[in-house]
């Protein structure tokens, strides 16, 4: 990880010169093979599963080494795929969230760009899907066409083929004949055992065994052009299963991956020392590695702005002690969380624990598995474990993976497991702090402070971005601790907005009782200079205030709400504040059916998602 000193260095612009000065070792260079899939978890056969068929990848497992603690860092596919291409927290570069649209510092390169430099040949078959614009020509080829067959003869290749039948959208398409059968699905301690459950799972691992096929053709190919002893093959799937509460969730149901690398004996001296044919090892490794990992493995130094650490070849790191992960905005709603593991615990921080964890996301409902468990909560058929997805968060969770592997057994409250929880969040502190998190500022305001740098250069910028402070309110506010009311009022008189918006979101997040205590300080909020913080007040009053204070705030978060007079960031923020209202929000429905909801001007990734807010909201308000 980045030291303070280092990361001045890149800022002062000093990178760009420890790129020229990185030397690739002698030697022939090793081709590099990745093959990927979308929304899959360790559920291999090889990786244990025994209800998996995956002969092709199992041979692949036997031959090489199974990192069986890896996580995407992100549990949803653009914010994951963003932190491979880039080698950097999406946290650090303010491109958490989903389908977001941001740039790359001066200097930072997408790592195809510096293995293009060292004379590969780098081709993508064929998803990009990162938040972040391509700075420059990445690709030598990106196409379902791309192939290493395309080079020139005898230079080395990166090459990519990706597979999205294991995609969310493959689990729930219909009519399908099902291999595996429903009645031997394991079903996850927190999914109600439903049909529609059984199927949705079956279906998930049928989808892995057509992508095992796929697989196998990709070695085939290798094998009959005579490359496998000059080519490391990876494997890895993008983040957990497609499934509700895997996808779009940073537990490590949501983050676990497994990672396969088979180094040929030409290249053994490229491997680590727990290296072995058919191995497993419990390092910790991300996705933020594997950038660093390939320059590694070409004989070049990682460069001094990734984040990660290679674990592979001659500038392979020592291990670490913890992995990373985090949570944003998941469509169109909005969330906070950070989360940090050892080699037998999962800590979650929750910042907007008022938000429940099943927020509504229309795509995540096309799911059967999400539908009915949903009416089975409203009809109150569930158990303590199944309920939890749909109900409000604690600011803390602590899970033991090796007796709670569905983690459904928060541990937070245990004076048992104290030291852990201490530890954890100590690391999870430590790395917000590190990386400069920029996360804690509302999504608009990262573009917003940023002006015409980048995220990451403001994140880096202590005018800017007074980060301490910051992450102060939003600790504070976050907290549920009792007796702080009165500090998060005084907040709300903070210079900075982002801390004015933490006073503000700490009385939402405490609700009735805090609202009605600071009323006086919402009002006040309603007109501010901004817009977050009239958002975050109005969403506080909106809910929880007298009639005359939802109607005023109604009112203000209704000249917020269109797009085409403010952005999309903080139409979409104001849409999301008015769906919190609840009945209290009705009469907004004549001016929320002929509003504008997308800003043409914002990139299309983001501009999009108002419309799903303002549909479920009229449904839901019977308008």
């Amino acid at each position: 990880m980045n030291t303070p000193a280092t990361r001045r260095a890149f800022v002062a612009g000093l990178a760009a010169s420890a790129t020229a000065a990185a030397q690739p070792a002698s030697g022939p260079k090793p081709n590099i093979l990745w093959i990927t899939c979308e929304d899959m978890g360790p559920h291999l056969h090889g990786c244990g599963d025994d209800y998996s068929v995956t002969p092709n990848l199992d041979g692949l497992m036997k031959r090489g080494l199974y990192y069986k603690n890896a996580w995407s860092n992100a549990p949803v596919c653009a914010p994951a795929r963003t932190t491979i291409i880039s080698g950097i927290y999406p946290t650090a570069n303010g491109s958490e969230h989903m389908r977001s649209q941001t740039r790359l510092a001066p200097g930072q390169k997408m790592y195809p760009q510096l293995l293009r430099e060292a004379g590969y040949y780098c081709t993508n078959n064929s998803k990009t899907d990162y938040n972040l614009e391509e700075p420059g020509k990445v690709w030598d080829e990106s196409s379902p066409r791309a192939h290493w067959r395309k080079r020139t003869p005898g230079q080395p290749f990166f090459a990519i083929f990706n597979f999205i039948i294991t995609h969310e959208s493959q689990i729930r398409t219909r009519p399908h004949d099902w291999k595996h059968d429903p009645a031997k699905v394991r079903v996850p301690a927190y999914h109600p055992d439903t049909p529609e459950v059984r199927k949705d799972w079956a279906q998930y691992y049928d989808n892995i065994t057509t992508m095992d096929g796929m697989a196998g053709k990709v070695m085939d190919e290798l094998r009959a052009d005579g490359l496998e002893e000059d080519t490391i093959v990876f494997f890895y799937g993008d983040h957990g299963s497609g499934m509700p509460r895997n996808k779009r969730w940073p537990f490590n149901s949501g983050l676990n991956v497994s990672i396969v690398v088979h180094i040929p004996d030409k290249y053994k001296h490229l491997a680590p020392p727990e290296y072995r044919p058919g191995g497993t090892t419990d390092r910790l490794v991300g996705f933020v590695d594997l950038a660093p990992t390939l320059m590694s493995l070409t004989g070049r130094k990682p460069e001094p702005y990734h984040q990660g650490q290679a674990f592979l070849g001659p500038h392979a790191a020592p291990p670490r002690e913890f992995n990373y992960g985090f949570r944003g905005r998941m469509d169109e709603r909005y969330d906070l969380v950070r989360t940090v593991r050892d080699k037998r615990y999962v800590y979650v921080r929750n910042y907007m624990p008022h938000k429940i964890y099943g927020q509504y996301i229309a795509y995540m409902f096309e799911t059967p598995t999400t539908a009915v468990w949903k009416k089975m909560y409203d009809e109150g058929k569930l158990n303590a474990a199944q309920r939890k997805f749909w109900e409000t968060k604690p600011p803390e969770e602590l899970y033991d993976l090796e007796t709670d592997r569905d983690e459904v057994n928060n541990l937070a409250a245990s004076p048992k497991h104290r030291a852990v929880l201490d530890k954890l969040r100590k690391a999870q502190q430590e790395w917000v702090t590190s990386v400069r998190d920029v996360g804690f500022l509302p999504e608009g305001e990262i573009h917003a402070r940023a002006a015409s740098a980048t995220p990451y250069e403001m994140g880096h910028d202590e005018a800017r971005y007074p980060m301490k402070k910051i992450v102060a309110a939003a600790e504070l506010a976050s907290s549920l601790k009792p007796g702080v009311e009165g500090q998060l009022a005084k907040l709300m008189a903070d210079s900075d907005s982002a801390v004015r918006y933490w006073g503000a979101m700490g009385l939402v997040i405490r609700g009735e009782s805090a609202v009605k205590a600071h009323a006086e300080a919402l009002r006040k909020g309603l007109d501010d200079a901004a817009p977050y913080v009239k958002i975050a007040s109005g969403e506080a009053l909106g809910r929880y205030g007298s009639d005359a204070d939802a109607q005023r705030a109604l009112d203000v978060l209704l000249t917020l709400a269109p797009a085409d007079q403010t952005n999309a960031f903080i139409s979409l923020a104001a849409l999301n504040a008015i769906a919190a209202m609840g009945p209290r929000a009705k009469p907004a429905a004549a001016a929320l059916r002929t509003m504008t909801v997308v800003d043409k001007r914002a990139p299309q990734r983001p501009a999009s998602y108002g419309g799903n807010v303002v549909k479920k909201l009229l449904a839901d308000l019977g308008a």
